[in-house]
């Protein structure tokens, strides 16, 4: 509750914790948040069948067992293993841009993950491990049972390529922290719960066979009605392929997959940057794909996302993790408004006015992530109500610019560039002036720069670093303890290693 006095007790234990990704039962579908988790912040709950009169015999016979199954995917989107505290850690907190914060002592292993001393029992690998694969089981089972349901063809196709596009993104992000990992396009029999990894060029294949299939069947935003807003779209799937490219360094398609997005004349930058992130942003004309959450009065379907990242003392908004970094702070041109909008300093006044962030003595060099903050709500902080921004229009820009550049068209590069930061300035004349360097690899600098100042605290910038190839000296120069061809992947969760009785092996350097 917003007045509890959260110095008092456990921030990080509020979830148990799953590490068996493989035994997953079938009741978990209807058992768990069949809330729609893209719906706006009017969205109710779904009506629910009494728990006796569904069972694994009588489920996906109708179209509304399939509406149900492909919503309780996206609900997963707003678990605490996919998006809260693991994810958190392994995207930000590991970054340059973020620290661990809240307290010293609190969460200890997340400092661990901060400073590179972790090992293969660390939750927070283990977190994301089960959560993400949480997710794949409910994708495969959808993508497997909804075709033999008789029902308008046109919604199932659609339902199916919904399930085949959050199948790809939890994919995505599993093989980018982790390699090599269990390939599993279907419910498992008890036989088959040993699994041994594949390489992560097949788990690639898969997320692209995916995306296209999802392209292919897709609407555009524009063609679903409100209540469907957050719903995976065609625009969503060429984002998702464009940002896939971008990582393998196939930049024609990252490039083409791009332009197709931004010519697809759906999409705008919104035209202030801080109100992206506030309640009028959501689902805005810059928003490409995002999870979203209702704070009902009862039933949750919020997050904890912001909890986790908000003001931790008066007001009492959250526990105050995720603090951005001094070198964070230092990567902004002088006068760019983005580092007002990302970043909230005590003695500040909270973006809807309604309090002054006040000093807690408690946690050191204080200051917290503005992007994740929400007013005042029903349920507590944990049923937070703040969408999850995923992918914005700013972004798709971004990668157009990179990949254009990396394919000797810099005029090009420098156009999308420039429209990121003209945005960024608004009315200014004396800030953030156009780019205008054409050579490749100072260009390159450049846009990398706009990427992290534009994107910065929405858990993109480890996959940045990584796919750059520059995490060792980034994080190197920083004092972490990071070990080139080690810590560019985590860890395979020790547990699993152990379940698979030896089909699994470890990543180099955590044995």
């Amino acid at each position: 509750m917003r007045g509890e006095n959260r110095e008092s007790r456990p921030t990080f234990k509020t979830k148990h914790m799953q590490t068996n990704i493989f035994i997953r039962p079938l009741a978990a579908l209807w058992l768990t948040g069949l809330l729609l988790a893209g719906a706006g912040c009017n969205q109710e709950f779904l009506e629910l069948k009494p728990l006796g009169q569904l069972t694994s015999a009588n489920f996906f016979e109708t179209e509304e067992h399939a509406i149900w199954a492909t919503n309780a995917v996206y609900a997963h989107l707003r678990d605490w293993q996919v998006h809260v505290f693991s994810y958190i850690a392994l995207t930000d907190i590991v970054s340059d841009d973020a620290d661990k914060g809240s307290t010293p002592n609190d969460a200890n292993f997340l400092n661990d993950i901060d400073n590179f001393t972790f090992d293969a029992g660390n939750v927070a690998p283990s977190g994301v491990w089960a959560g993400y694969y949480q997710g794949i089981y409910r994708a495969n089972l959808a993508i497997q049972e909804i075709p033999s349901i008789e029902m308008d063809e046109a919604l199932k196709a659609r339902l199916v390529a919904e399930c085949q596009f959050l199948r790809a993104y939890f994919y995505f992000n599993l093989v980018r922290w982790f390699g090599d990992l269990p390939l599993i396009t279907q419910p498992l029999n008890p036989d088959e719960y040993q699994q041994s990894r594949v390489p992560a060029a097949q788990v690639y294949a898969l997320i692209e066979a995916d995306l296209k299939a999802a392209e292919a069947a897709l609407p555009l935003k524009t063609a679903y009605p409100p209540a469907d807003l957050g719903r995976a779209t065609k625009g969503a799937a060429q984002g998702m392929l464009a940002r896939m490219y971008l990582t393998l360094g196939n930049y024609p398609e990252a490039e083409r997959y791009a332009r197709q997005v931004i010519e697809s004349g759906v999409y705008s930058l919104y035209p202030n940057y801080g109100k992206i992130f506030q309640r009028e942003g959501e689902h805005s004309s810059e928003s490409i794909f995002e999870v979203g959450a209702v704070a009902l009065e009862t039933g949750g379907g919020g997050s904890q996302y912001n909890e986790v990242q908000g003001v931790r003392g008066t007001p009492n908004l959250g526990w105050g993790f995720n603090r951005p970094s001094d070198d964070l702070v230092a990567a902004y041109e002088p006068g760019d408004p983005r580092r007002e909008a990302t970043i909230l300093y005590p003695g500040e006044v909270l973006p809807d006015g309604s309090a002054i962030v006040e000093d807690n003595p408690n946690i050191v060099n204080e200051r917290y992530n503005q992007k994740a903050w929400v007013p005042e709500h029903p349920g507590g902080n944990g049923n937070g109500p703040g969408n999850i921004r995923l992918m914005r229009y700013a972004e798709i820009l971004l990668i157009a610019a990179e990949a254009a550049n990396e394919n000797a068209k810099p005029e090009d590069a420098l156009g999308f560039l420039n429209a990121v930061r003209a945005r960024a300035r608004g009315t200014s004349l004396t800030i953030l002036p156009d780019v205008t360097v054409t050579d490749r690899l100072p260009l390159r600098a450049r846009i990398w720069q706009e990427r992290r100042v534009e994107l910065a605290m929405e858990q993109h910038r480890w996959f940045d670093l990584i796919r750059q190839g520059r995490a060792a000296v980034v994080m190197q120069s920083l004092g972490k303890a990071f070990v080139e061809g080690k810590h560019e992947l985590f860890p395979i969760p020790q547990t699993e290693i152990d379940l698979s009785g030896g089909a699994m092996q470890q990543n180099p350097g955590y044995n």
